[in-house]
């Protein structure tokens, strides 16, 4: 079993607005675990830093190209470097998240490449919730835009009619907590505030699950009243929307859809993965809001996909990235307690006997992620003593 004894930083190349990055205090408690850490040239100059920043006089912390980078033992970035697998050698192990579930395709070229991976959106602890997430700020940073569109049609967010406005969410998992607290804060705690000084009605949050999106006679009575639909959905099945295109014609012509999900579109993968409403575009940290007549609303949306009703979409890939600093201080004490098991125990070393962050770890593996598909595969085709066994 071998060690890792160096870890790579490469650059996230994606939108112009994508600004995080891991910053130097964590950077600096790599080296303190006793790994050479290797940085790509320019990493955090869009956010002000600059190499000082990051060396800080240590001798550990090194620069040098994007290949550079990306052969080290470890690589860790945030968002999947789907153009670069090719770079690393055999062995390396990446860490980024991977979202095996929903892009399937990245599995077996991970295989083909020898990548020993770990999908920070699979850490999970012995309960199956996520270490390694920052679902309050999908909710909130997305719900902040939506509000925002709204204020522009109705100012200080007072309805003709006076009446609240009306939220519909689907999902209640984490991110759909946070999103309730956040619909009946306006998206935004200043302008919450702003809003009860004005002596404002506020706004109501209805929220709903499986039992009810499978029934659309409830479903469209709910969406004639909805002033902002929101997407926080975990569907079982990716290859079906939640919300078929042609139920958005019965929302109101003002209404907003908040793409928190962002589930992509892989027409290719078996079963095909869809959105969770369908015929929105996916946006990213440059353009995050689509309105109906929006010439770009087509460019991320595979053929064949119905978008004849519309409404006004926010959606990012990265909701996050909004507050880029705020959100990499999030994710590094997240990793804090990680980072030591990985280094002293390796890929190979991880193992669900062993401590609580190392069994979180292990379920991230490419390895055990394979374990489970088999497994699920086995109780489809009705193998009882597998059923038995567990």
């Amino acid at each position: 079993m071998t060690l890792p004894k160096s870890i790579g930083f490469p650059r996230m190349e994606h939108e112009a607005g994508e600004r995080r990055v891991f910053l130097p205090d964590f950077i600096q408690y790599m080296t303190e675990l006793g790994a050479q850490v290797m940085i790509e040239e320019g990493y955090g100059s869009r956010s002000g830093f600059d190499k000082a920043n990051y060396r800080q006089g240590n001798i550990k912390v090194s620069f040098g190209s994007r290949q550079d980078a990306f052969e080290q033992d470890v690589v860790l970035i945030l968002r999947s470097p789907d153009e670069d697998f090719r770079r690393m050698k055999p062995g390396t192990i990446l860490m980024s998240m991977l979202h095996y579930p929903t892009r399937p395709t990245r599995v077996p070229l991970f295989k083909e490449l020898g990548l020993k991976t770990i999908s920070l959106d699979s850490i999970v602890n012995d309960n199956d919730v996520r270490l390694v997430e920052d679902m309050k700020a999908v909710a909130w940073n997305g719900l902040e835009v939506a509000f925002g569109i709204l204020e522009e049609r109705w100012p200080d967010l007072i309805r003709p009619d006076g009446e609240p406005i009306k939220a519909l969410l689907m999902g209640t998992g984490m991110v759909g907590k946070h999103a309730v607290d956040a619909v009946v804060h306006l998206g935004n705690i200043e302008r919450n505030n702003k809003h009860i000084e004005k002596g404002g009605p506020g706004a109501i949050c209805k929220a709903v699950g499986r039992n009810l999106t499978d029934h659309p006679e409830k479903m469209l009575e709910l969406f004639a009243e909805a002033d902002i639909l929101i997407d926080a959905t975990q569907r079982r099945n990716p290859a079906q929307p939640v919300v078929p295109n042609d139920w958005i014609q019965y929302l109101p012509e003002h209404a907003i859809l908040v793409d928190l999900s962002v589930d992509p579109y892989i027409p290719n993968a078996n079963p095909p993965v869809v959105r969770g409403i369908e015929g929105i575009p996916k946006g990213n940290l440059d353009k995050f809001i689509f309105r109906p007549e929006d010439r770009d609303w087509e460019k991320t949306i595979v053929p064949g996909v119905p978008t004849t009703h519309r409404r006004t979409a926010v959606t990012c890939y990265s909701w996050p990235g909004f507050h880029p600093e705020a959100s990499m201080m999030h994710y590094a004490q997240q990793l804090h307690p990680m980072m030591p098991v990985l280094i002293q125990k390796g890929y190979d070393g991880l193992s669900l006997d062993g401590g609580f962050f190392e069994r979180a770890l292990y379920r991230a593996t490419l390895t055990a992620w394979e374990e489970d598909v088999l497994a699920r595969k086995t109780i489809w085709n009705g193998d009882k003593s597998y059923s038995e066994r567990d």
